[in-house]
């Protein structure tokens, strides 16, 4: 009666087409290799060795070996989900790397690898099974980013880098401590979500297009402020802006 030592590997996407080496005792054909109910394609390479193409499957099987002489032990196999992605937030960030983002989905257990296009994640950490919080690395135009685990590699979700907006000009450089004044920053890449600042002070706007915004200019003490623009890419430099 033919007999099961071991399995290598012990586990496997559950599409199947894993190639598991079976090793044990008493192998001679004909024989049968089942994992669970289903039987599978295989080559006995001796009386010792089967090398057998795990089918496709759910869950732990038993992988038996039936020959003439009778039916074999039964070995442990584990069919492993692949992983599934459905959002990232944000679903952008800096050129520069560095933006945390968080990827949704299924089957993360045991993540392996998260990429960023071709790029690696700098870092990442399992939450959960259903997610995964990753530092993007640097990279630019629009990526597809996947799950690597055991069982597989996740379809992707779409990242897109964007570059720190710059300031030119604004025009006029100077109003009144009151506040209210109607101030038009020239400059590139002004993508929203944006938020623009006088000094530590946030301030309402209109991105008017990618090279303009009208912003009101808040309330602050005489004094010169740094006016900024932040975005998904960074903060921008900064250009003076008067308080008389």
């Amino acid at each position: 009666m033919p007999t099961i030592t071991s399995l290598s590997p012990t586990s496997g996407p559950t599409t199947g087409g894993t190639s598991v080496t079976i090793t044990g005792t008493g192998f001679s054909g004909p024989a049968t290799v089942l994992f669970g109910g289903t039987a599978t394609t295989f080559t006995i390479d001796s009386t010792t060795q089967i090398t057998a193409i795990a089918p496709a499957g759910t869950g732990p099987v038993q992988v038996t070996v039936t020959t003439p002489a009778g039916v074999s032990n039964g070995f442990s196999y584990t069919y492993l989900a692949v992983p599934a992605l459905s959002s990232i937030n944000p679903g952008q960030g800096s050129t520069a790397g560095g933006t945390t983002v968080t990827l949704t989905g299924s089957g993360l257990t045991g993540a392996t690898a998260v990429d960023f296009g071709t790029a690696p994640a700098t870092s990442f950490t399992v939450d959960s099974d259903t997610q995964i919080t990753a530092v993007s690395p640097a990279g630019t135009g629009i990526v597809s980013v996947v799950v690597t685990g055991p069982g597989g590699t996740s379809g992707g979700v779409s990242f897109i880098y964007v570059a720190v907006p710059t300031i030119t000009t604004i025009s006029p450089t100077s109003g009144s401590t009151t506040g209210g004044n109607s101030v038009t920053i020239s400059g590139t890449r002004f993508i929203g979500p944006l938020t623009v600042q006088f000094g530590s002070t946030a301030t309402t706007f209109t991105i008017d297009s990618a090279t303009q915004i009208t912003a009101v200019a808040p309330v602050k003490s005489a004094g010169t402020v740094q006016v900024t623009v932040t975005g998904s890419g960074g903060t921008s430099n900064g250009v003076a802006y008067t308080y008389v």
